[in-house]
């Protein structure tokens, strides 16, 4: 299976077997930055499915992530607030 490495302009996403040294420098000329995951698929069309669900996945844990830091600050904050009130 082919390893497969990706470039990306804009939203424009090009994948291009690793060995691929030419169309690599081609892409990088055209102002294309290549992206750090590589991966083993049998197709292009496969890698490019993969690295796309990659890409929302971490977009997806990224925001979890900060969603659940803001609600436990504002959680901490509530109780403090009520225990003030409470505790006087």
């Amino acid at each position: 299976m082919p390893e497969y490495c990706f470039f990306k302009k804009g939203n424009h996403i090009t994948a291009l077997e690793r060995s691929d040294m030419a169309g690599a420098s081609d892409l990088t000329a055209k102002g294309y930055e290549k992206q750090f995951e590589e991966l083993n698929a049998p197709d292009v069309k496969r890698a490019l499915a993969r690295f796309i669900d990659i890409r929302k996945e971490e977009q997806t844990t990224t925001h979890s992530f900060v969603t659940g830091a803001v609600f436990a600050s504002l959680l901490v904050g509530v109780v403090a607030v009520v225990s003030w009130l409470f505790l006087k």
